[in-house]
């Protein structure tokens, strides 16, 4: 009897299969879907469709032969990069700096979200705020412009204030083993308050009753920021890191090409600015090619492995 009810009810469409409900709901709100085609089809054409051209990695490729005219070299670029006398120090040079930026980088707009959101004064902290979000709409040119004024040896007012302490002037732009600092430091200073936006968005949806519950269990401030705030936006921080570690190797060639110079290139030549330099100004297109997949590779394997482990240990993963 309750077999029969059930096709009588199906038979009269009571029922609805999941995929008709979805097709349902995307006639009655079409606008939605019709503003989402755009950055599908851009997406598609710019993102997806390029990648075929991948494949000169593994072939000598000609512009005058075209990529499917070009002869297939197999793993002849691959080896020839790993066998190359920059290879290590390439590699080193891009690993150093990418692992300083997560570990200097990463934390601080956590903790500059954390103290916008501590601070009671409205006014205070909407000056914070502005303040800090300022500098990311900076262009790098102007940025890196900042730098060469405010770390010229002569003018610059860093050295100005060094040597009034009775320290000697640094070239800063023009020495090897300050690039890193510098390079780490600014892209902070730039980027710390608009990478804070989404964590105060998360921190604003913890349930104010959890704060009220720690302050009259007697919980100091730090204590609260430690047991309610913090495990409040773990999610959102796991989520983020892993998106970050996605693109590990993707250090920005732009701003390491104009703060690079012959005297410290030792340490600011990095795999994008190789690929940079002898891919697109150099014309060597299947070998820098090669050098691209490498380094996408390795990002893909990183965000795959960071987020089974993070899907594993916590919960909380991008799939």
């Amino acid at each position: 009897m309750q077999a029969e009810a059930a096709k009588t009810t199906a038979s009269r469409g009571i029922y609805r299969t999941p995929k008709h409900i979805l097709w349902k709901r995307m006639v009655v709100r079409y606008q939605l879907y019709l503003m989402l085609l755009v950055p599908i089809v851009w997406y598609i054409l710019f993102k997806y469709v390029p990648m075929y051209g991948i494949t000169i990695a593994f072939k000598n490729f000609s512009a005058t032969k075209g990529i499917l005219g070009s002869p297939w070299v197999g793993w002849e670029h691959f080896e020839r990069f790993f066998s190359s006398v920059y290879f290590g120090e390439l590699l080193w040079n891009t690993l150093s700096l990418s692992l300083l930026q997560l570990l200097i980088g990463f934390p601080v707009p956590i903790l500059l979200a954390l103290l916008v959101n501590e601070i009671r004064a409205k006014w205070l902290q909407k000056l914070l705020q502005n303040a800090s979000y300022i500098p990311h709409f900076l262009s790098i040119i102007v940025l890196v412009g900042m730098l060469h004024i405010f770390l010229d040896p002569d003018t610059g007012k860093v050295n100005q204030i060094m040597t009034a302490l009775g320290m000697e002037s640094i070239n800063f732009m023009h020495k090897a083993d300050w690039f890193q600092t510098i390079f780490v430091t600014s892209g902070i200073w730039q980027h710390m308050g608009w990478g804070s936006i989404i964590y105060l968005a998360a921190l604003s949806g913890i349930d104010p009753t959890l704060y009220e519950a720690a302050k009259i269990d007697g919980a100091t401030r730090l204590q609260r920021v430690m047991h309610v705030s913090i495990p409040g936006i773990m999610s959102t921080v796991i989520i983020l890191f892993i998106l970050q570690i996605g693109q590990l190797m993707d250090v920005g060639f732009e701003k390491a090409l104009l703060m690079q110079n012959p005297l410290n290139a030792s340490r600011s030549d990095i795999l994008p600015t190789f690929v940079y330099k002898n891919g697109i100004q150099g014309g060597q297109f299947s070998y820098t090619a090669a050098a691209g997949l490498f380094n996408a590779v390795i990002d893909f394997t990183l965000l795959v492995t960071v987020n089974w482990f993070a899907r594993k240990k916590t919960g909380s993963s991008l799939w």
